[in-house]
């Protein structure tokens, strides 16, 4: 009977949704015997709870798992009630449970002990991916977030399977599988083993792309306007991609309408389109395009600009009645060009500025527009904060800020800050967000930088082996070293030097012991006394290059030929004991050439004809001690070399590592007084064909050094738009070596044309520059083929692989042209030299830039019967 009356009360709870155990989908179950019975009646009695236990999880606090049921000790609630339904519904919400019920443990005087019982979903122990690449594999860990040690839910393994889905339907392999199974893992307990399996499939192509309805332009012209969306097998689509991708297609679509757009057809529509399947790799594109009618521009009138005249703000537009109504070139005119209709007011301090362009009529096919423009108040610069920087003094960011509180906004100043602080090398030029925050309720703005610190030290360590042993090298350069808290030992050392100042000190050695030592310092501060951009640098060199002994050339030959003799008998030369003929043997310390200089410079930043234009004098002196040296014009001797150089430069880059628009140039004058203009010395009476009088002639160097270099960026696409956007980059380069007596030519500070440009040990008095696809120095070999004159012309055309604030990667492709000449009077800009080759660029924060580039030289070099040829190129550092 007891046990009839127990099933019928059960049947009534259920039908009234009431519960106190819920297990799965929240199914009721009561106390064992020994536990208290609960009725279940539609008057549930309210009782307090006296405790809470929480059973089955191990790795979690009491106290945090009560927490997530809601329920408290002193609560009071419906037994059965709709409190306890609430309670298993929350665990069941947090997806980390498989198994949950509660119970009644004792029911005593109007209070309720009651215990959770929870069966912990099991965590993952390791992670299999079957059937895609290792590339590909690390994509996925980062994207899915299945980790090892999370607990795997059904919401976990349906993100998963969609977040794959949709990286391979990036990749064009619409038809992938994936398939997530757990098993049990025998070495922990509650754990599982995950196997990711994936079936990409084979990747899904176009076809055919079908187009109806066109009859302005053309069906391949439209073909050609869709970027991402492309035909198979079609030359020239070869380097275009062919993958079907759903997103892509549809910006593909729009761009079809914004060409429409751009040529007047402001009602064009993609009327229909379909994607069909022709196999089980490509799919067939058709689309029904209705074109509409052309428009042109009628009338334009402004309305609400009292700043500016309507005559004014007309010739900024530069649409006139009777073009074309080009929608694109509105919309660039009004906005986004450099010298755009907003931009007028945002310089100004409008920020916020409104315009809107409205159709006010529409008569066949012309479209009257009205320019409502709304002016608003001038904004005022509120607060500048900096987020993100951790390495500089504040200050010394914002002294390159031009936005600064108190000011006018403008959006050229905004501009202008985010080049100066990508400028200064401490910073992810990638990651510079300045978030422009209007406050028009008292007309002001705030702007906070967020900044992305980067580690730009470098340091260089190389070993090789050269004829006279092993030459190692160390540098060490220092950007952010501050001489003002150098003496003083505070929070802003970081190893043993202080930082925060944005100083660089660099510091370099190079040797093979005895042979070859090349020792350097030197310290740049880029705002000398820290309150105007005026650069300063002082620096200081010593080198020493000793010569191999002549004894060893004669017993060099001697050793060969007795060699041939006698190895087979004795197993050595008989002169050649102890190795005695290598070069580390037949060191000549009577043979030498010593240099040490030392210069200062002092830059200023111009503010005319603006202040991308700076001026910096240098002065140098350079001592050079020769004797018997047998591979320079001078043997025997002391030569001085005091001189100054004068620089005007301009540079308007965006970014020092992957600049995208801008360009560089510099126009230098080096000078030396001109002492054969007052020392009284008849020159013309030295023979340079003698070693004694060319030692005498160049005591006291002279001469006057002329170069032009220049770059220019351009972007084939909008960077704003797209990151890793092409860049075409020019050069032109020329420089002349003259001199102030025809008979005393300095044979200092000539050019080395030819190869990488990368100045080696033995390499002294000399500019090297380089020119791919020939050897190093081949176009200004030999003694008497100095270069007193040279140009280089360069078309280099870049892409961006990795752009990441450790590392940035481009790839670049050339044609180059270039010569020299001893003669200056021989000089020809069209007698070139020419090369084309491909090369790889990558900088890396500790080391800087490297490379490598292959060329081929077309021409034939002076004195040599065979062409430049194929020549590989190792680069170290960032040219100009």
């Amino acid at each position: 009977m007891y046990h009839r009356i127990y099933s019928i009360l059960v049947a009534f709870a259920c039908l009234l949704g009431f519960s106190l155990t819920v297990t799965a989908q929240e199914t009721v179950t009561v106390g064992e015997a020994e536990k208290p019975v609960v009725l279940y009646s539609a008057n549930a009695p309210k009782l307090e709870i006296a405790d809470i236990k929480v059973e089955g999880v191990k790795n979690y606090e009491d106290y945090v798992l009560i927490g997530l049921s809601g329920l408290s000790v002193g609560q009071i609630i419906s037994v059965p009630g709709e409190e306890i339904s609430e309670a298993v519904r929350r665990y069941w919400r947090h997806g980390l449970f498989s198994n949950v019920s509660i119970t009644a443990d004792k029911i005593e005087k109007g209070k309720v002990w009651i215990t959770i019982h929870l069966t912990q979903r099991p965590r993952v122990s390791d992670i299999r991916y079957h059937g895609v690449k290792k590339s590909e594999r690390e994509d996925l860990e980062a994207r899915i977030g299945l980790i090892k040690g999370s607990q795997v839910t059904p919401n976990l393994i349906d993100r998963a399977k969609t977040l794959i889905k949709r990286y391979y339907d990036d990749k064009g392999f619409k038809n992938a599988e994936v398939l997530i199974a757990q098993k049990d893992d025998a070495a922990g307990d509650n754990q599982v083993v995950v196997d990711v399996t994936i079936d990409k499939k084979e990747k899904i192509k176009v076809h055919q792309i079908t187009i109806t309805g066109n009859k302005a332009l053309k069906t391949g012209k439209l073909k050609k306007t869709m970027k991402k969306t492309n035909e198979k097998n079609k030359l020239l689509n070869i380097f275009k991609t062919k993958k079907f991708v759903e997103e892509n297609y549809e910006a593909d679509k729009q761009l079809i309408i914004d060409k429409y757009n751009e040529l007047g057809y402001r009602d064009a529509m993609i009327v229909a389109d379909t994607v069909k399947s022709y196999d089980d790799r490509t799919v067939d594109i058709s689309m029904q395009i209705d074109e509409g009618e052309k428009y042109y521009l009628r009338q334009v009138t402004w309305v609400g600009n009292t700043l500016y005249p309507s005559e004014r703000l007309n010739y900024l537009l530069r649409m006139k009645k009777g073009d074309v109504y080009n929608q694109k070139l509105l919309n660039e005119r009004l906005m986004t060009d450099d010298d755009a209709v907003g931009n007028l007011y945002y310089n100004n301090g409008y920020l916020f500025y409104q315009l809107e362009p409205v159709e006010v009529n529409i008569v066949g096919d012309s479209i009257d527009l009205e320019m409502r423009i709304y002016e608003g108040r001038q904004a005022t610069i509120n607060k500048v904060i900096i987020n993100g920087n951790d390495r500089l003094y504040e200050n010394v960011v914002r002294r390159e800020l031009r936005t600064r509180p108190g000011a006018l906004f403008s959006r050229d100043d905004l501009m202008r800050s985010y080049r100066e602080i990508a400028q200064m090398g401490h910073f992810d030029p990638e990651q510079i967000h300045p978030d422009v925050q209007p406050r028009p309720e008292d007309g002001t703005v705030d702007i906070v930088w967020g900044l992305t610190s980067k580690a730009n030290d470098q340091v260089e360590f190389s070993a090789g082996w050269g004829q006279t042993g092993i030459i190692g090298k160390l540098s060490l350069k220092f950007t952010n070293f501050s001489m003002a808290n150098l003496f003083q030992k505070n929070d802003n050392y970081r190893g043993i030097l202080p930082q925060g100042d944005g100083q660089t000190l660099t510091i370099s050695g190079q040797t093979n012991a005895k042979y070859y030592q090349s020792y350097s310092v030197s310290f740049y501060d880029p705002w000398f006394g820290g309150k105007r951009p005026n650069a300063f640098s002082l620096s200081a060199f010593y080198s020493v290059q000793t010569d191999i002994s002549s004894q060893y050339y004669n017993t060099a030959y001697m050793n060969n030929y007795y060699n041939s003799m006698y190895s087979g008998m004795y197993g050595y030369g008989m002169y050649n004991y102890g190795n005695y003929n290598s070069y580390e043997n037949y060191y000549d310390p009577d043979k030498y050439i010593r240099m040490f200089g030392l210069s200062v410079m002092f830059g200023k930043r111009l503010k005319w004809p603006d202040d991308y234009f700076q001026f910096t004098a240098e002065m140098s002196y350079q001592r050079y001690i020769l004797s018997d040296w047998q591979y320079f014009p001078i043997t025997n001797g002391k030569c001085n070399n005091i001189s100054l150089n004068l620089t005007l430069s301009r540079s308007s880059i965006d970014n020092p590592i992957y600049p995208r628009f801008g360009s560089e140039f510099a126009l230098s004058l080096q000078i030396t007084p001109p002492y054969s203009l007052f020392d009284g010395v008849d020159y013309s009476r030295y023979n340079p064909n003698s070693q004694d009088d060319m030692n005498k002639m160049h005591r006291w160097i002279e001469y006057h050094k002329w170069k032009f270099k220049s770059k220019v960026y351009i972007p084939l696409m909008n960077p704003t738009v797209t990151k890793r956007t092409p860049v075409l980059m020019g050069r032109f380069d020329v420089g002349l070596l003259g001199h102030y007596n025809k008979y005393k030519k300095s044979p200092f500070e000539t050019f080395d044309v030819g190869g990488d440009g990368m100045t080696g040990y033995s390499s002294y008095a000399t500019e090297s520059v380089a020119l791919r696809g020939y050897e190093n120095s081949s176009l200004t070999y030999g003694y008497g083929n100095e270069g007193y004159a040279y140009t280089r012309m360069t078309l280099e055309l870049r892409y961006p692989l990795m752009l990441e604030t450790s590392t940035t990667i481009y790839a670049l492709g050339f044609v180059e042209a270039g010569n020299a000449w001893h003669d200056i009077g021989k000089f020809n800009p069209f007698d070139l030299k020419r090369s084309a080759g491909i090369g790889v660029r990558i900088f890396l924060p500790m080391i800087g830039m490297m490379g490598i580039d292959w060329a081929y030289g077309f021409d034939k070099v002076r004195g040599s019967s065979s062409y430049g040829g194929s020549q590989f190129h190792f680069l170290l550092g960032q040219e100009f």
